[in-house]
């Protein structure tokens, strides 16, 4: 016997994946399916699968210095490591608790069928499940074309359907000024400004906080939702 639980969700305007826990009555173990990708157009965020650990692997580290690194936190210098290492890390953030009904925390930014880059979350505190998202988009080609933007789009919409949040919030650099105009975009706005606190390349920059709340969220995403009804 097997029982279907499906997680609901508020209409969107991309294709957003359920949460599905499939339950085998019989055995009586639980069997977590894959979930399905959030879709906008040619843009794709899906589950990271084991064929493409060689290629973000690649991404991750061909380079000594990569670029998008000069970018994605570089005051935390990238520490190289083998890909026997890389993979077990992955497999393992992969492998998510069947009795677990968060979605899972990391997926593949694609666009026209190429990764491009990956989103992903954690959370800070439990009680209050504050969460913190994040982003990197490895191919440069890809930048100031609006993924980042509308990946976050998509990844926070995601995130308030399938958990009880209040908060999604993300953490930059003021030298990142693309990263914060992209979340502004998205609809974050800059909550904190820890000024001079972090040193890159021998300057100092301000750490910045920035969040969204869920009735904000709800206000960004009714005007959608009115003209699907009205239509």
């Amino acid at each position: 016997m097997w029982i279907w639980l499906v997680q609901s969700f508020l209409p969107m305007r991309t294709e957003v994946s359920k949460s599905f826990i499939v339950l085998n009555m019989e055995e009586g173990d639980f069997h977590r399916m894959k979930e399905l990708p959030i879709v906008d157009g040619e843009l794709v965020l899906r589950c990271v699968e084991k064929q493409d650990l060689k290629e973000l692997y690649e991404l991750i580290y061909s380079d000594d210095v990569p670029e998008w690194k000069q970018w994605d936190a570089p005051y935390y210098p990238l520490k190289h490591e083998s890909y026997e290492s890389f993979e077990q890390g992955m497999l393992k953030r992969m492998d998510v608790d069947p009795g677990d009904s968060r979605p899972v925390s990391i997926r593949i930014i694609e666009s026209d069928r190429q990764i491009v880059g990956t989103i992903s979350y954690y959370i800070e505190d439990e009680l209050s499940m504050w969460l913190e998202m994040g982003i990197v988009i490895y191919r440069s080609v890809q930048w100031g074309r609006g993924v980042g933007t509308r990946s976050l789009v998509m990844w926070s919409s995601h995130l308030f359907e399938q958990m009880p949040l209040v908060r999604v919030g993300l953490t930059t650099w003021s030298g990142n000024e693309r990263m914060m105009r992209a979340a502004v975009k998205a609809g974050l706005q800059v909550e904190g400004r820890m000024r001079k606190c972090r040193i890159v390349r021998g300057q100092y920059y301000d750490s910045i906080r920035m969040g969204m709340l869920r009735e904000e969220w709800e206000r960004k995403l009714a005007p959608h939702t009115n003209r699907n009804v009205n239509n």
